[in-house]
């Protein structure tokens, strides 16, 4: 069995090694928790103090708005209802529009940006048809947490009800799945709106923001004017831990003989991993980081035990079942963490950190509620832990970190090489990990290719790994890794999918070709819809139904990959054995001109392990088909 990137073991007590400083994302504004905004802070938005009193259209007031609330790039695409806003925001001199072929691609474009650089996306749609195309990637910024503000246009004011051409009720039908949202069909409400929509995007708990506005809005006159500040009554969103909560939590992990930190994606929207990482050395305590957190710890930090879950490691499953102590900081307790809920973590007390309080308790029981920014709730944890450490010595974890270095020397990550004479697509991911080097940012579509991207790549800073967590959305990698790449220009961005996200949305290549966004595409090709029929080979009896894509393994391509990447002014490459790997991707390293696609023809009968089937306990991990580790037999 071929091994994959596995962390150094850990020696108890002796001094961690500095993990290499990441190359500096821009600063976000603070990010903030999903919620009913009725709920609100005050603050004073980007661009306040711009000159009132300018008389100009709704139209040329949202472009204005756009400016003054720090937007740079919008990624959209004009229809009817929009248009009366494509024609200033031609003007704009602060202002970039991405012209996108499909408006979700426009929607992932703005979640892939946010995510990569921390600031609020923002993606630009016409009525009906064209605003609900953008339910998938508000759906999914919703999941995820990311700052999303959409703008879409709607018929006129006076229409609004009549089934009128192009006319739905994209509020209605957002609401949701939204952080929230606006109608707005007075011009004179346009900046406040805007303003309002920002703020909530990116405070507390962050998420996706509708604006709806009526055309008869833009093409109204207005005097423009930007809030000073923002009103929003009764949202306040609670950044600062109670201290009672925080010293208690401290007394338990000072305390616990197996605890494990348990991190979230929430670490990373708030820009927690410098802090993280001193919990981390200080607590002498193990760390699993979540499908949404990889980076936030670094991997070869040698407490990281890696991800968690439905596909994780071995040690980090096996450590959460037999912890006495849970700390989890901005996770929410998912089913592809948990397994069946009722068995997971039986024996620990549960510290739970987050943002938003409608997730603390929601799944899991909780001992030690803590509400607060990530950020703030750690650097009130530090001390307090220091101060239980003087007062009490460090807790004894020696025969804690002893099962879990066996856990983690019997069961590594590996895979086994295909028999059918196609390439293992483990290997070609961590080649591409290591060749393109943890500097890269690297953004997965969903399936298969997304776990081996989770499990294969040695991941050393946060927001380098990008990808569709709680929604699982298909189509997700080729434009969110445009956008990545639009919001981090001087970053290597791969987009790693597989045959079927592929052709879900790689209409955005003409885009990325048009506007010299140089992505470089990993297309992980196994003809087939790949973890459908992994489900189908274990629990289906090998019955394949509808799950062979023709896209390879044979003479018959359809499509032919390469053939498609010239098409779209790419650079297409075919791989097909595996003397051929490195070479392809230094070769793509190279190419900074224009996208590329690097067709990896790989095996159909290749599997994700280890795996927690859906539902069951994550007692029944399999390390690999057949192979269960002794651990789950443990009393």
């Amino acid at each position: 069995m071929a091994q994959g990137p596995t962390p150094a073991p850990p020696r108890p007590g002796a001094p961690t090694p500095a993990a290499p400083a990441p190359k500096p994302a821009p600063t976000p504004a603070s990010v903030a928790p999903r919620g009913d905004v009725r709920r609100a802070a005050t603050a004073r938005p980007a661009g306040a103090g711009a000159s009132p009193g300018e008389e100009m259209t709704g139209a040329q007031s949202i472009v204005r708005s756009l400016e003054e609330a720090g937007a740079e790039v919008v990624f959209g695409i004009p229809g009817g209802a929009i248009l009366p806003t494509y024609d200033p925001l031609m003007d704009s001199q602060r202002l970039r529009h991405i012209l996108v072929r499909h408006e979700q691609g426009g929607g992932h474009a703005a979640q892939g940006y946010a995510h990569a650089t921390g600031r609020v996306g923002v993606t630009m749609a016409t009525s009906g048809p064209g605003a609900t195309n953008l339910v998938t990637p508000i759906a999914d910024a919703n999941m995820d947490s990311i700052p999303l503000v959409a703008i879409t246009g709607q018929v006129g004011a006076a229409s609004i009800g009549t089934d009128a051409f192009q006319e739905a009720d994209i509020v209605g039908i957002t609401l949701p799945i939204t952080k929230h949202n606006f109608l707005v069909t007075d011009p004179d409400d346009i900046p406040r709106t805007i303003a309002e929509a920002f703020h909530i995007a990116s405070t507390g708990r962050p998420g996706p923001v509708l604006v709806d506005i009526a055309k008869s809005a833009m093409q109204s006159r207005t005097t423009f004017s930007w809030p000073q500040d923002v009103q929003l009554p009764g949202y306040h969103p609670v950044t600062k831990p109670h201290s009672k909560q925080i010293k208690e939590a401290a007394r338990l992990l000072a305390s616990a003989r197996r605890p494990v930190l348990y991190v979230g994606g929430g670490v990373v929207r708030a820009n927690a991993s410098a802090e993280l990482r001193r919990l981390v050395d200080l607590s002498g305590a193990p760390v699993v980081t979540t499908l949404m957190a990889r980076g936030a710890v670094p991997d070869t930090h040698p407490q990281n035990l890696g991800m968690p879950g439905m596909h994780g490691t071995v040690p980090a499953v096996a450590a959460l079942q037999k912890a006495d102590l849970v700390v989890s900081l901005g996770a929410r307790f998912d089913d592809r963490v948990t397994g069946a809920l009722s068995s997971f973590a039986p024996h620990a007390q549960v510290v739970h950190a987050d943002i938003d309080p409608a997730e603390i308790g929601k799944n899991r029981d909780v001992d030690v509620p803590i509400v607060g920014d990530l950020k703030e709730v750690i650097a009130d944890l530090l001390p307090e832990l220091e101060r239980e450490h003087e007062a009490k010595g460090k807790p004894d974890v020696e025969a804690w970190w002893r099962q879990i270095d066996d856990w983690r020397e019997t069961y590594p990550l590996g895979y086994s090489e295909p028999d059918d004479g196609h390439l293992a697509p483990q290997h070609v991911i961590s080649r591409l990990g290591e060749i393109s080097g943890p500097e890269s940012i690297y953004v997965a579509g969903v399936g298969q290719h997304q776990m081996w991207a989770a499990q294969f790549i040695r991941y050393e800073h946060p927001r380098t790994w990008i990808n569709s967590g709680g929604l699982g959305t298909m189509g997700f990698s080729i434009p969110a890794a445009m956008g990545a790449k639009v919001g981090r220009p001087d970053t290597t961005v791969w987009a790693i999918d597989g045959d079927g996200c592929f052709q879900m949305t790689n209409q955005e290549l003409a885009t990325c070709t048009i506007n010299e966004i140089p992505i470089k595409v990993a297309l992980i090709n196994n003809s087939s819809l790949g973890m459908v029929r992994q489900w189908q080979t274990l629990f289906y009896d090998k019955r394949y139904s509808n799950t062979d894509l023709h896209t390879g393994h044979g003479t018959a391509r359809v499509p032919d990959f390469v053939k498609l990447a010239d098409a779209y002014g790419c650079e297409g490459i075919r791989v097909e054995s595996m003397g051929e790997v490195d070479a392809a991707i230094k070769r793509a390293m190279e190419i900074d001109d224009r996208p590329v696609v690097i067709d990896f023809n790989v095996s159909r009968d290749a599997m994700v392990w280890p795996m927690v089937p859906a539902g069951v306990s994550n007692d029944d991990i399999q390390y690999a088909r057949g192979i269960s580790p002794a651990w789950d037999r443990e009393d």
